[in-house]
């Protein structure tokens, strides 16, 4: 199978394994496992936070940093298009209990005047607002790179308002690679950001949310409540350390990848691309041809070896990553020209 499906269906690789295998490990609730510390250290540093803490999923980190920052019942600003608003089964208003104010951006991207209109005063009969929330890659958005001046106005506009700012660093890495800028960069400006380890790095779970101590500490808190605190995690963060070493440079081949497979499916008639919005490894088309829709489309393509996911009527995403090579990206190729030619 080429799966294309996400960048979650990586799997560690055999010097993944054994850096697992090999890993130090102690009691991570208890702040013993030397493994998981060193971890969170040098993500913190990366970062240019003040600490950290290992977190079982990016979800978590999300849903944990909404609940730091807001009280049951204020309101979160992020792009209508962001991961919390639909893609966490409703966790902001369940866990959290706070409300959501949708921006429309473009590609998953604001600015700050957008989120100016958004702004109002604080009165007693509307939800207070307390923070503003981005996505770096974009997602919805095909993957599209926050610029870091619309970063830095949108963090300084939240700022001059009150409100605290918080970024979904999900794909960060591949934003990174894809600009040569650096993540403390990229998060200079925002209170907490968080960064997955399961995703393009390759790592089979976790991610490391980030802010200052006082941020971190009543995250702990929240891990505790939420049940996401481990016992010998070394053993994962292990992984997430090698991924560090080994697996972010390497994101620029399923950029490659992601590029090259734009310029395929641009040729073949009954498709729909921007290949110029393909910026990092997320590939997002429309299904045009007569007769034929995304899961249509998805499900004759699974026929023949090859997945992709329906994100909509008309529209399908392709993901490059560490498991998908150039061989794997002609075959996908080849897959869809049969299907369509069939």
């Amino acid at each position: 199978m080429i799966d294309l499906f996400s960048d979650t269906k990586t799997r560690p690789t055999a010097a993944m394994r054994q850096a697992m295998a090999n890993a130090e490990v102690g009691d991570e609730r208890a702040g013993e496992d030397p493994t998981v510390n060193r971890l969170v250290a040098r993500c913190a540093e990366l970062l240019g936070k003040e600490a950290a803490l290992y977190l079982p999923s990016g979800t978590m980190c999300n849903e944990i940093a909404l609940a730091v920052h807001c009280r049951p019942g204020e309101e979160v600003l992020c792009d209508v298009t962001a991961h919390i608003l639909g893609f966490e089964g409703g966790g902001p208003g369940a866990l959290a209990g706070v409300m959501i104010q949708p921006i429309t951006g473009t590609r998953g991207i604001f600015g700050a005047a957008a989120l100016k209109e958004k702004l109002r005063p604080d009165r007693p009969y509307a939800p207070r607002q307390r923070l503003v929330t981005v996505e770096q890659t974009a997602n919805l958005g095909g993957g599209a790179i926050w610029p870091l001046a619309a970063l830095r106005e949108v963090a300084d506009t939240a700022h001059a308002a009150g409100l605290a700012t918080h970024m979904d660093g999900a794909r960060l890495f591949n934003a990174c690679v894809a600009s040569g800028i650096e993540p403390a960069d990229y998060a200079r400006g925002f209170d907490s950001v968080w960064i997955d380890f399961a995703k393009g790095l390759g790592a089979p779970g976790g991610a490391v949310l980030a802010g200052t101590r006082d941020f971190i500490a009543e995250a702990q808190r929240w891990q505790f409540r939420l049940g996401g605190a481990m016992r010998q995690s070394g053993i994962i963060a292990a992984a997430c350390a090698y991924a560090l070493d080994h697996h972010v440079a390497r994101l620029a081949e399923d950029h490659a990848h992601a590029r090259r497979l734009a310029a395929g499916i641009a040729e073949l008639a009954g498709l729909r691309i921007d290949v110029t919005g393909v910026e990092t490894n997320l590939v997002y088309f429309d299904v045009i041809a007569p007769g034929w829709d995304a899961a249509k489309l998805c499900a004759a393509l699974a026929a023949r070896g090859v997945r992709m996911g329906p994100m909509g009527p008309r529209t399908v995403r392709a993901v490059t990553h560490l498991d998908v090579d150039r061989a794997g990206i002609d075959t996908a190729l080849a897959a869809l020209r049969e299907v369509l030619g069939g």
